[in-house]
């Protein structure tokens, strides 16, 4: 059975609507208790009381959290750098800045290193092509990338892999609930249990990306502790 597509033509899908694709595709039952009981989906990495002290660490003069629902060019990682060097040349240096950045929905892979990205074909799954070979990306290009990996038109190379713009302070998380989803669905498609697919995703998030209940409930915590909102793709 071929992979489940995520991204379809339209450039907004309703998240209910994959739910309920993987309720067709799995088995109704698969899903009813998950739903009814919520807390049961959530990673052992990620208790809510651990992601809410993850969120008292948001700090600064000026807060904002970056909604990335799709991957969206280099937009989800260049837009945190741009409110950090704006802020600078407005006399905010960056250590008083307070950057979070909430990848969920199709957004999801780039939480995950490069072995899940090769493993489980990300960038067919997830229509996301490697900025530098064109092709459909087998590697997280936002992980580690090479310093001029990404250019700018009018700036130049800049540095916005997820590292680098942990080193100066942006905080990462990722959706839970949609890492549930999709590897189900992932799992579904490779005839794999989708127990063992989820846990392998988590053993794959990226380190210093913090694991969170859900995408939507992180974007509320980030607003509860000052953050302006930003939708980023």
């Amino acid at each position: 059975m071929e992979p489940f597509e995520f991204n379809q033509p339209t450039p907004r899908r309703n998240f209910l609507g994959i739910l309920a694709a993987g309720a067709a595709t799995l088995g109704l039952s698969s899903w009813i208790k998950p739903l009814v009981a919520p807390a049961e989906l959530l990673a052992d990495n990620s208790k809510v009381g651990d992601a809410d002290a993850w969120f008292n660490q948001i700090k600064g003069k000026h807060k904002i959290v970056f909604d990335v629902t799709e991957p969206n060019d280099i937009l989800p990682f260049a837009w945190p750098k741009v409110f950090l060097l704006t802020n600078e040349k407005t006399g905010t240096p960056t250590k008083e800045c307070g950057v979070v950045v909430i990848l969920r929905h199709g957004a999801i892979p780039f939480a995950m290193e490069n072995r899940l990205w090769e493993k489980y074909k990300f960038g067919e799954v997830f229509k996301y092509d490697d900025p530098v070979s064109k092709a459909a990306s087998v590697r997280n290009p936002f992980w580690q990338p090479k310093p001029d990996d990404f250019k700018v038109p009018g700036i130049g190379a800049v540095s916005i892999g997820i590292n680098d713009l942990q080193q100066s302070g942006v905080m990462f998380c990722v959706c839970d609930m949609a890492l549930t989803v999709y590897s189900a669905v992932v799992a579904q498609g490779m005839s794999l249990d989708a127990a063992e697919v989820k846990k392998d995703w988590l053993s794959g998030v990226l380190p210093g990306v913090m694991v969170v209940p859900s995408g939507v409930w992180a974007v509320g915590r980030a607003q509860e502790h000052g953050c302006a909102y930003c939708f980023a793709g």
